[in-house]
């Protein structure tokens, strides 16, 4: 059955002490549309100086709505593919064809007066499929049909009830007291295509593989528990954290239903060896200070060539990890238990995620060095003894690491990462989200005076170790010295895992004073060669999310950007496909094409690009 649209498009704002929880809108009958605010420099008299107050606080109003609408609920889905209309340019007859696969979460509300933080979203598919030789792009978008959503929601009747609680969340129509649904497996925060199969992935649980062409849900697709243990290279003995984690097991895998390993949503392509890397964590983990990652190599065909396990002695919650030729790499983001937290968690009066904290007590950061291969390593490292980094910083999201050794057996890691601060970065206040009453606040994400250091941004971290594995230096610098707000930096995926000299990622101009950090409405290009940074521009009241490399050439900057425009002032979405060579220049959009009113979607998390077969 079609679901009906859900838009309600809000043409003006009430005061801002009257603003109502973020997913509902008011009437469009009792509220008229704004004007687009530009703030300038004020005049001497006392006209203009007025004229620019009054713009400064409607700017707040607007500013507060435009934010509310990158996470207005979509309960449409697409039965067949819709062609999308181009709007300026046009496609490329020299794109590849292939499809840029986006996914994120799709609803925030039941109708049952529940709303869900933006990470307990259920997944929402989105496909572009681009043929480069009929210059066309059709547009797809379906629900992952996850047990979370296939319980709680009826098809017959396009209702929707919240059952699962979710890790960042409080159902206000649901259950509390008692309610064990904690794990709510949403598929919303990774898309891969591997292997002949297609897979939407969440933080802590199997991805659902989903069946190409119409998007249907196949099913849970098992990366994990079919894996032979005996290819585990662990090597760990009994202690006191092995028997606290015996008696947690039953409880966690029984009475909470987490599974045993708790895949990461974050992987990574070797482009070198053509292999897929993933990483999973134990469930016990979240409440121990210890942590267990295991990591899982496979080939072209998802045959799994090896798994390797560590047990690092400290409380760590990992996002997102990095790679080169011989290392896997684990910034330690520390966290701590907070008993208050975990018992109002566990009596339903606040999110799960409230039990635990950032743990910023170190002046420095543990970065682990696993050895990928250690039977062919020539370093004899004690690799459970971490590089510590002149820099107290909780990493977000990498771009890439790779490694090169001189003739003398040093070897020198690169890393390109987007990071934030431990003062900045609250698991109950992501995105703004206020789960006591269920609004979202941009102030959150766009701390004033002296804030910027705090929020994401991109650096460079620099590792040399001499032959026998010990660490020289270390040092952590702002990328190309920028140091706007930042985050979701890429690069053109056939160099992952070997040198690179473009890095691209979403930012922010600063040009809005009401939203001068987050949403990004920016795509920058950094050259690691020369150090010079390109910037396009989205525009007024639009912002974008992370931007995707498509390749075309052997030039590590042939090829296209892809990158969704949200110009949340008319609620449309747009489909923006950049030339990178081009970045900084007049002439660098070279295609803009518009998703139809009734399908525009919430913000989207993380995307892929799989080129046709």
């Amino acid at each position: 059955m079609q679901a009906r649209p859900c838009h309600i498009v809000p043409t003006s704002f009430p005061s801002l002490s009257k603003l109502p929880r973020f997913h509902r809108t008011p009437s469009p009958a009792k509220i008229k549309t704004p004007r687009v605010i530009s703030i300038s420099t004020p005049d001497t008299t006392d006209h203009a100086s007025s004229r620019t107050s009054l713009d400064t606080i409607d700017d707040h109003v607007a500013a507060f709505w435009d934010y509310q609408f990158l996470f207005v609920s979509q309960r449409s889905e697409t039965n067949e593919a819709v062609t999308l209309r181009v709007v300026d340019g046009a496609v490329p007859s020299d794109f590849p064809s292939g499809t840029y696969y986006l996914t994120g979460p799709g609803l925030f509300t039941d109708d049952h007066g529940s709303t869900v933080h933006p990470l307990d979203g259920h997944g929402y598919l989105r496909a572009f499929s681009i043929d480069g030789v009929n210059r066309e792009v059709k547009f797809m978008a379906r629900y992952v049909k996850t047990e979370a959503q296939v319980e709680e929601h009826d098809p017959e009747t396009n209702t929707w009830r919240f059952t699962y609680r979710g890790p960042f969340s409080v159902l206000k129509g649901g259950k509390r007291l008692g309610n064990t649904k904690v794990m709510k497996n949403v598929a919303n925060t990774s898309v891969l295509r591997w292997g002949g199969k297609l897979l939407c992935l969440w933080e802590g649980g199997d991805p659902y593989e989903i069946e190409l062409g119409t998007l249907d849900t196949t099913g849970r697709f098992d990366m994990i528990d079919g894996c032979d243990s005996s290819m585990d290279n662990r090597s760990n003995g009994g202690d006191t954290w092995d028997i606290a984690a015996g008696l947690l097991k039953p409880i966690l895998y029984g009475v909470f239903k987490m599974p045993p390993k708790r895949l990461l949503s974050h992987y990574k392509l070797d482009a070198k060896r053509n292999r897929l890397i993933t990483a999973s964590c134990n469930a016990e983990d979240m409440l121990l200070p210890r942590s267990n990652f295991t990591f899982y190599e496979y080939d072209e065909n998802f045959k799994l060539l090896q798994r390797q396990e560590f047990n690092i002695p400290d409380h760590l919650m990992i996002h997102d990890w990095a790679f080169t030729d011989t290392h896997y790499i684990l910034f330690a983001n520390r966290i701590k238990l907070d008993v208050i937290g975990s018992m109002t968690a566990i009596c339903g009066l606040s999110p799960m995620i409230s039990a635990l904290s950032v743990n910023p007590s170190k002046s420095t950061s543990p970065i682990y060095l696993l050895p990928r291969f250690p039977e062919k390593s020539p370093r004899k490292r004690n690799w459970r003894v971490p590089v510590e980094a002149p820099s107290t910083m909780w990493l977000l999201h990498v771009g890439n690491a790779y490694e090169a050794q001189d003739v003398n057996g040093n070897l020198q890691i690169q890393i390109h990462a987007c990071i934030c601060s431990y003062q900045w970065f609250n698991f109950q206040k992501l995105f703004g989200y206020n789960w006591q009453n269920a609004k979202l606040d941009p102030s959150f994400m766009n701390v004033k005076e002296g804030g910027d250091e705090l929020l994401p941004h991109l650096v460079q971290v620099s590792i040399n170790l001499d032959a026998d594995g010990t660490c020289q230096e270390s040092s952590v610098e702002p990328l190309n010295q920028w140091s706007k707000p930042a985050d979701f930096p890429v690069i053109n995926p056939d160099f992952s895992g070997n040198k690179n000299k473009y890095v691209y990622a979403a930012s922010s101009s600063g040009s809005r004073q009401a939203l001068p950090h987050f949403p990004f409405d920016m795509v920058v290009k950094l050259n690691l060669s020369d150090k010079s940074i390109h910037a396009w521009t989205v525009g007024a009241r639009r912002f974008i999310g992370e931007p995707i490399f498509v390749p075309k050439g052997r030039e590590e900057d042939d090829g296209y950007l892809l990158v969704v425009e949200y110009a949340v002032a008319i609620q449309r979405c747009y489909l923006v496909i950049l030339n990178p060579k081009r970045i900084g220049k007049a002439d660098a959009l070279v295609a803009r094409l518009e998703v139809p009113r009734h399908l525009n979607f919430p913000l989207g998390f993380h995307g892929f690009w799989a080129k046709s077969s």
